[in-house]
């Protein structure tokens, strides 16, 4: 596997390198450096790797072991499918992207995404709008910013990604508990999922490979 597949971009310094079930079979990850960034990769038989359920779960769980092993290194987090030829081209497109690398540390230095999602329990009838309201008055304050995310659902009330100072993580994690606590949301099934990268907050598209 001569490729290079690509789970995100972190400052020099990460000393990353490890052993796990990595996209497309691979066993190790491992960083490619160029100057003051480094890509996080592992090795891949292709540059079209396909989408499975399997290894879209890998691409994040490899993102959440490099974000437990980094120490405060921020990484610049790559959606699915990231993959080059040769560490040469993976090289002249870190080049191209130092800017927008720069400015995507400075947004998420420090900070993480945090997921909620509240789903109707079967045949409930809520004041969406009333509950939306609960919800941002609760967790707004807390966050750095917000995005909303696709529906996937006619049950699915709120789908919102937030951007949270890893200081304030307990803060923000005892709101959710006092929503999943309120009466106002008894007909609602709360899911909060995280830490992730900060995929919804980061912008950052790396070019032909």
């Amino acid at each position: 596997m001569t490729n290079r597949y690509v789970y995100g971009i972190v400052e020099s310094g990460a000393n990353l390198e490890f052993e796990t079930d990595a996209v497309g079979g691979a066993d190790r990850v491992y960083t490619v450096p160029h100057r003051r960034y480094e890509a996080v990769v592992s090795d891949i038989d292709t540059t079209e790797p396909e989408e499975t359920d399997e290894d879209a779960r890998r691409h994040d769980e490899v993102l959440r072991e490099i974000m437990a092993r980094t120490n405060g290194h921020p990484i610049v987090p790559m959606r699915f499918g990231m993959a080059f030829e040769s560490n040469r081209a993976l090289k002249n497109v870190i080049r191209g992207a130092r800017p927008a690398f720069r400015r995507a540390i400075r947004d998420i230095e420090g900070r993480i995404e945090l997921g909620l999602k509240l789903v109707t329990e079967a045949d409930a009838d809520v004041d969406r709008e009333a509950i939306e309201e609960i919800v941002a008055d609760a967790l707004e304050p807390l966050a750095v910013k917000s995005v909303e995310n696709d529906d996937f659902s006619d049950r699915l009330v709120l789908n919102r990604s937030y951007l949270v100072e890893e200081s304030a993580r307990e803060q923000f994690d005892e709101a959710v508990a006092e929503l999943e606590d309120s009466p106002d949301l008894e007909d609602v099934i709360v899911q909060y999922t995280g830490p992730f990268a900060p995929y919804s907050f980061v912008d950052v598209t790396i070019g032909a490979r």
